[in-house]
């Protein structure tokens, strides 16, 4: 008597079978898929074009087109450029097929390019087949968010207007502020952006970022996305390939201001999907960097320098930070406060840092203790090694090759607020063999120039000039100088 196994084996049969249906059809219905997919796009095309009319139309309204919208019109763009790529290459896949779609020569390259073309085929069609009823909405005015401030802003009037003007000039798309680590280039920036919720100046939108020294594309544009109004299911469901995108189509038809603070190397607009700014559409980009080169790639041709301040204006910093109360506790208090302002070489983040540190000292002793501290070894001063130094070794961090490093490093042996010839450093520094000098004197004396370029470049060295105008020297910023 025999045992029949077909019932049991028949599920297991049919879904092989249904899975070997499944992989032939997408050769098989190759050349069908193609051209119902020529159609889609035709039909897709058309409802984007009316849907782009409708649109324009409600926004010379005065109207504001809806985020989801504004996502579906960018699903397109990529539908279309994918679409492109499989249509460049569609006779090639054609050609390598035999027996009506059941045979092909290359079966691995035929079964992914028909179901690529198969699965965009239904993507196209599912977005054909949306519809919105609402396109565009009465758009509101966004209020400018305001960035936090110190309490006590000293000696920037002057920068502030300067940057203010330059920024609203028509010829001005893209402005650069450039400077050393805690010289207050983010305060300036912050005050040229709560500027703009006084006066709006006819700007959509006025967008914050903070770039800091990792480059990360994606965080950019996501926080974008949330200053616009891009935020929401419809932007999570969104490619990472397809938010630049998003977000060129949403600020195209927009006036904007775009703030990157901190940048550490070259922002690429496009690959965020800013648009660029121009005298036509009006919009600005303002950022801060360390860096005079990062200004260069930027193509800035003529960035702004923020300075350290003027000793009047330390001083009065100073004070400030320091209070009435403490300054007044003793006679002999005010002159040394003086001197110990004069210790921070007008760097904002020291003078706040140091001044909040004294506000409770009210004894002649410990203002003289305070200055044997600053002026035989400055890192052991309370705060200085947690709070003012790191910042500063941020930038000696970033530096990309070690002879760079030790060029600074060596410029810290040199006595304080010291002008050091640049043709003798040189010189030092062949000699001690940070510079290579075996190919040649005048191709290292070269590469010297270029290394103190670059340090000055990147706020580490300032330039120094002769009583002919000359930068033939450099010198060490005190803070700098305790940081190496």
């Amino acid at each position: 008597m025999g045992i029949s196994f077909s019932l049991p084996c028949d599920p297991c049969i049919n879904k092989v079978s249904h899975w070997l249906d499944e992989k032939v059809a997408y050769t098989h219905n190759l050349e069908k898929n193609l051209a119902a997919l020529t159609t889609i796009m035709e039909e897709l095309r058309a409802k984007r074009d009316d849907l782009l009319r409708k649109v324009t139309r409600e926004e010379d309204r005065g109207q504001q087109r809806l985020a989801q919208v504004q996502v579906w019109l960018a699903k397109v763009v990529t539908i279309e450029n994918r679409v492109d790529d499989l249509f460049t290459i569609r006779d090639v896949q054609l050609q390598k097929l035999c027996l009506c779609g059941f045979c092909c020569k290359n079966p691995v390259s035929s079964y992914r390019y028909g179901k690529n073309v198969f699965l965009t085929l239904e993507e196209a069609e599912e977005l054909k087949n949306e519809v919105y009823k609402v396109i565009a909405e009465q758009g509101q005015a966004r209020a400018v968010q305001k960035r936090p401030l110190q309490p006590t802003i000293v000696g920037q009037e002057t920068m502030l207007i300067k940057a203010w003007k330059q920024l609203k000039e028509d010829d001005i798309g893209i402005m650069g502020m450039y400077g050393m680590g805690g010289v207050g280039k983010t305060t300036l920036l912050k005050q040229i952006n709560n500027k703009f919720s006084e006066e709006r100046c006819g700007f959509d939108f006025v967008i914050w970022v903070v770039v800091s020294k990792e480059l990360h594309i994606e965080k950019i544009q996501d926080e974008i996305a949330q200053k616009v109004g891009l935020r929401g299911e419809e932007w999570k469901q969104t490619e990472k390939n397809q938010k630049a995108d998003v977000i060129f189509n949403f600020l195209e038809r927009k006036r904007f201001v775009l703030f990157l603070d901190d940048i550490w190397e070259k922002v690429d607009l496009t690959e965020i999907g800013v648009p660029f700014p121009t005298t036509q559409n009006r919009c600005k980009v303002a950022f801060t960097t360390r860096s005079q080169d990062v200004c260069a790639h930027m193509g800035i041709e003529d960035p702004m320098e923020v300075q350290c301040l003027g000793e009047n204006d330390a001083f009065d910093l100073f004070q400030k930070k320091v209070g009435r109360i403490t300054l007044r506790s003793d006679p002999e208090i005010l002159d040394l406060a003086r001197i110990v302002a004069r210790k921070c070489s007008g760097l904002p983040l020291a003078l706040n840092v140091i001044g909040e540190t004294m506000s409770c000292k009210r004894t002649v002793q410990e203002w003289r203790h305070a200055i044997d501290v600053l002026t035989l070894y400055a890192a052991e001063f309370s705060d200085m090694e947690d709070k003012i130094l790191p910042l500063l070794k941020y930038s000696y961090d970033n530096l990309m090759e070690e002879h760079y490093k030790s060029c600074l490093l060596y410029c810290a042996l040199f006595p304080e607020d010291y002008s050091i010839l640049k043709e003798r450093l040189i010189e030092y520094l062949i000699c001690e063999g940070i510079i290579d000098g075996s190919r040649g004197i005048e191709r290292a004396e070269n590469m010297g120039y270029e290394i103190i370029g670059s340090l000055v470049r990147a706020s580490l060295l300032m330039d120094g000039v002769d009583e002919w105008g000359r930068t033939v020297c450099v010198s060490m910023h005190d803070v700098v100088r305790e940081m190496a």
